[in-house]
């Protein structure tokens, strides 16, 4: 699945007349990037979810015959749901035997992404969150078996976990010890069916982050570290988007 019903306020003024899956990266849009990126790590059945602009997303998808994939649409013109609840509205687009592959259109990596999904399978986690070494103010915390525990703000000290008795251990936390890792969300991410009950039974808008960290006590949500080569971009912002084609570049000439 492809977020992509975002109204990419960050990226204006190239989002007042598009939505942020049509601005162009390295002379094509980031949509068309994530759908030929998934084509050649092997997948064949994509879900995009709509929201601003989303004919032209739909238009330009369907104009190219879906880049070779068997592309769905779950259409969020009428209320934009966040990513937990696109996730839910999503559910019946899904194969409900098998693990979904979760990218945010506006990241940009090299990242192995048939690889997460066989790692993912391999370990039969509820879900496998792709996560690197990256200066940010938010974090995902993991235990020393990179089972996630809590989510952390190191600028406010706030954290959020369903352990109760670790919140106070963790709220001076700033750096990993011998018993967490912090860790930044690289916005790629494969959830197990074994999720998707307590989807369809969440609120309607809400946001996955926060669906993780509230879920952790009950399901097997793990962390893959990204491998030391990683490059990674959130091109959300103008400034991001000349690092996002140079990734994108790389991407090509790799491939």
């Amino acid at each position: 699945m492809i977020f992509a019903a975002g109204l990419g306020t960050r990226l204006r003024p190239y989002t007042d007349d598009r939505p942020k899956a049509m601005v162009e990266v390295d002379g094509l849009p980031m949509i068309a990037h994530q759908l030929l990126r998934l084509r050649e790590a092997g997948f064949r059945r994509v879900v995009i979810n709509v929201h601003h602009y989303a004919s032209q997303i739909i238009d330009y998808v369907t104009a190219n015959d879906g880049f070779g994939l068997d592309v769905a649409f779950s259409d969020e013109s009428g209320q934009l749901l966040d990513t937990g609840g696109g996730i839910r509205k999503a559910l019946p687009l899904f194969d409900a035997d098998s693990p979904v592959l979760i990218h945010n259109v506006d990241i940009f990596s090299n990242a192995d992404l048939a690889a997460l999904y066989r790692s993912h399978q391999e370990s039969k986690a509820d879900a496998t969150l792709l996560v690197s070494q990256r200066n940010t103010s938010r974090y995902l915390v993991f235990d020393d078996a990179w089972r996630l525990v809590a989510w952390k703000n190191i600028q406010t000290g706030e954290v959020r976990t369903a352990y109760e008795e670790l919140e106070q251990a963790l709220t001076p936390l700033g750096a990993d010890t011998e018993q967490h890792r912090l860790r930044a969300f690289a916005g790629i991410h494969v959830i197990a069916p074994s999720l998707f009950p307590a989807l369809q039974s969440a609120e309607e808008v809400f946001s996955i982050t926060n669906f993780y960290w509230q879920h952790a006590a009950d399901y097997s949500i793990r962390g893959e570290e990204a491998p030391t080569d990683f490059r990674w971009v959130d091109a959300g912002k103008p400034e991001a988007l000349p690092r996002a084609a140079e990734i994108a570049k790389l991407i090509t000439h790799n491939s």
